[in-house]
């Protein structure tokens, strides 16, 4: 156990970003792990059914993956770290990977297919981190606890192949935005430098005043669960408004690393991370973004289209400026 103390360069022109209204039809959708309230709470059960759907990404030649675990000192507990690395390979990029469920759900085990398929096709080192939850552990804990991962991946990665000049974040659902949060926090206090994120189906707006029509999209989650996950997880009214928690609502968002945006044609979300991306853009932010169709929110997270565009996005990031 280990205890921590304490090529292609992606232009604005490039993107594609489709027009969305709030009530605008389908269009387009990925596949993985979807956001699901306590057990204790009724509207969990539906969603925590199709959690188990999500398909695994297709593998070509696999490569062989060491897996190990370690466990760190996180914000009000400790948590663990699934590493992922490629037998044998050295100076590896270092991904930062956060599994989905609401902030009240998901596990390790969760982000098996999304992280084995980065440790694979990057290749990377991918640390996958298993966060605190809510309502046991509400914010900031989560966004904290990534943080402290972070920092234990600047002083421990290069023992396990990873190389610290080149780290990147990722994740589905609610670890969509505690990967967007890491770029935030890393950003203000000035000492974890992202290279680049990608945010799949991110939750980014407790007010949930941009959220689809889940009839008229098919969605396989619902405005009633994602408010239920937000009040587990934000209990104070004012933390709705805060940056670490509301990235949507955030004016400053200049500095942030190059950002791919994944979305769901069938899910209501994809209208606010769509709007997510645009600001983005207006901030000066290197920003690339797809909507998938005929995908739902808890597929999209290991959809191998977007595993694979993500990938590729990666790549011209660390093409585009980042020292081997």
């Amino acid at each position: 156990m280990d205890a921590f103390k304490r090529s292609t360069q992606w232009n604005l022109a490039d993107l594609a970003l489709p027009e969305v209204a709030a009530d605008a039809a389908p269009a387009v959708a990925p596949a993985v792990v979807p956001a699901v309230v306590p057990d204790a709470t009724p509207e969990a059960a539906p969603a925590a059914r199709r959690l188990a759907a999500a398909p695994a990404p297709k593998a070509r030649a696999k490569a062989a993956i060491d897996v190990n675990e370690v466990t760190i000192e996180g914000h009000a507990q400790d948590i663990v770290l699934r590493l992922y690395r490629p037998q044998g390979a050295t100076n590896l990029p270092v991904l930062l990977y956060f599994h989905g469920g609401g902030f009240v759900r998901g596990t390790l085990d969760d982000a098996e297919s999304a992280s084995r398929y980065f440790a694979e096709r990057l290749p990377a080192l991918v640390v996958s981190v298993g966060y605190s939850l809510a309502p046991q552990f509400p914010f900031p804990a989560a966004p904290e606890d990534a943080h402290r991962a972070a920092l234990w991946v600047l002083t421990r990665a290069r023992a396990f192949g990873g190389s610290t000049k080149r780290i990147v974040a990722a994740g589905h659902d609610a670890g969509g935005q505690i990967a967007n949060v890491l770029a935030f926090i890393g950003r203000d206090r000035g000492d974890v430098k992202l290279a680049a994120q990608a945010l799949f189906a991110p939750m980014l707006d407790p007010s949930l005043t941009r959220l689809g029509d889940e009839a008229r999209l098919a969605s396989d989650i619902s405005a009633s669960e994602c408010a239920a996950c937000y009040r587990a997880y934000l209990p104070e009214a004012a933390q709705r408004m805060h940056p670490y928690a509301a990235p949507l609502e955030c004016t400053r968002l200049a500095g942030l690393p190059p950002t791919f945006i994944v979305t769901a044609q069938n899910d209501v979300l994809h209208i606010e991370a769509e709007k997510y991306a645009t600001r983005l853009i207006e901030a000066g932010v290197r920003t690339h973004v797809v909507r998938y169709p005929s995908v739902s929110h808890a597929q999209i997270g290991a959809h191998p289209e977007a595993l694979a565009e993500a990938v590729r996005f990666f790549r011209c990031c660390f093409e585009a400026g980042t020292p081997a």
